[in-house]
């Protein structure tokens, strides 16, 4: 029996551990910060509950034109604002579930016969892991395959240090029995422009600081427009072409000093700036496997270190930092050191979501790829504003985005720019990954009214016959 041995119990080694136990292998997990890792206990499940609260309140607030009055909104208003948040309550519930799910993940493990090593996990060459056991003492395991699952944890700034109280990674702020009454979010990329948007709808006054001329600076440009248009119209204060220098805590507040000198003065800051893989104290040179200059894990596509036998997944590699990549990055290393059959992590099938309102989800190639000629195709986009459901919904923002190949019709990416995109996004993807055409897409029923409907509708504008280069509407 092969001898698995995982380090980290993250969505990269849950889900790796699942997939080994499956195929017969004698599987260890040593988890040192609970089961679930930082996607579970600090990242994704806790701050996408938060985000669900917010989603509430933005809906509640702005359904005057449906109808809807609550309290003291005006009978004509188009907003509804008596809506209030108890932030401790929000707060208990996030931990409430994300504690929940780490247990889940802990019974899937039990039903599949995987043990778990509560602990600190090194490697002690290729082929064996040494353990500080987290109750005292130690453990050596000896490993016929080991995956290394280890995460990343919040970069700080040199001149901002957090202190969990006014000073705080996205990590700390499920502490916080107070609402913020003014949060300095520093950093826009998707962690901060997440964080921004959620407490600017639990009703805090939020101040982004942006480095660059836009919110969102990865994404793609026409869906950042939106969501930094969105943000503005809500009232949050949004500092372009900003960068902070310093953070400093003073009395019941903070300061915040940028680089050109000007100070945002608020009585709290959330730092968003990225993230470092937790390599060190590895033993990763012992067992031979290679870093990058920023630390992280060098892996190929199918997982594999340049140590035989030992495998990485997950944000410790700085592959794409998504708890999706992370398992599928899992599975493939189990499945390829198993001899199972395997397909290599093709990043352009990635799915992934910024998690603002609307959420913006993507797949495939980008608008930026058709406009630098890395890929060559055409591409449509379709305002919501023209959906007869988004009518209904009162939805005024977003679009639907389709890309696919000239000539053959493949479909090759996908934006939504929507509420639930991350839902929305699922049929562009099964496109991406299986190389269905529009007229594939556009042939499958969809429900009227619906929002995929837009998805179809793109998908017929594209259709192959006689297709030149089909005009982007706007």
């Amino acid at each position: 029996m092969t001898r698995v041995v995982i380090v980290g119990g993250g969505p990269g080694g849950y889900e790796a551990a699942l997939v080994a136990a499956q195929l017969g292998a004698e599987v260890c997990v040593v988890d040192r910060d609970g089961l679930g890792g930082s996607a579970v206990l600090t990242d994704c499940v806790p701050s996408k509950t938060l985000v669900a609260t917010a989603e509430v309140i933005n809906q509640v607030r702005e359904s005057g034109e449906l109808g809807v009055r609550i309290g003291r909104s005006a009978p004509d208003s188009g907003d509804v604002s008596d809506v209030s948040t108890d932030i401790a309550k929000v707060n208990a519930r996030v931990k409430a579930l994300a504690h929940n799910q780490s247990e889940d993940v802990g019974r899937a493990l039990q039903r599949e016969g995987v043990r778990v090593v509560r602990g600190s996990g090194r490697m002690a060459g290729p082929d064996r892991v040494a353990v500080t056991l987290a109750d005292g003492g130690t453990e050596e395991l000896a490993a016929d395959v080991v995956l290394l699952a280890t995460g990343a944890r919040p970069r700080i700034l040199p001149d901002a240090e957090p202190d969990g109280e006014r000073i705080l990674t996205w990590d700390q702020v499920y502490e916080l029995d107070e609402l913020p009454e003014r949060l300095v979010v520093v950093g826009s990329g998707v962690t901060g422009a997440e964080f921004a948007g959620a407490y600017n709808a639990l009703g805090s006054d939020v101040v982004l600081v942006s480095s660059r001329d836009r919110v969102l600076p990865t994404e793609d440009a026409d869906a950042a427009t939106v969501i930094e248009d969105v943000f503005t119209r809500r009232g949050m204060t949004v500092l372009s072409r900003s960068r902070a220098e310093r953070v400093e805590r003073r009395g019941d507040g903070v300061v915040v000093t940028l680089t050109d000198g000007r100070v945002v003065e608020g009585t709290h800051c959330l730092l968003a700036v990225g993230s470092i893989p937790n390599t060190a104290d590895l033993g990763l040179e012992t067992a031979g496997v290679a870093t990058d200059e920023r630390g992280f894990i060098e892996v190929d596509k199918v997982s594999r270190t340049t140590a035989r036998g030992v495998y990485a997944a997950g944000d410790c590699t700085g592959v794409l930092m998504l708890a999706s990549v992370a398992a599928m990055q899992g599975r493939i290393a189990m499945a390829h050191a198993l001899g199972d059959a395997v397909s290599p992590l093709d990043l352009e099938e990635v799915a992934a979501t910024v998690f603002t309102a609307p959420e913006i989800a993507t797949v495939g190639w980008s608008q930026h790829d058709l406009d630098s000629g890395r890929v060559q195709a055409v591409g449509i986009k379709l305002p919501l504003t023209r959906n007869p459901r988004a009518k209904m919904q009162g939805i005024h923002d977003g679009f639907i985005k389709l890309m696919c190949r000239p000539g053959t019709g493949i479909v090759v990416g996908g934006v939504v720019v929507a509420p639930h995109a991350s839902e929305l996004i699922h049929p562009v993807s099964v496109a991406v990954s299986c190389r269905l055409t529009v007229d594939q897409l556009a042939h499958a029923f969809t429900v009227y009214p619906s929002l995929s409907g837009s998805i179809a509708e793109a998908a017929r504008r594209l259709h192959v016959r006689g297709q030149q280069a089909p005009r982007k509407d706007s």
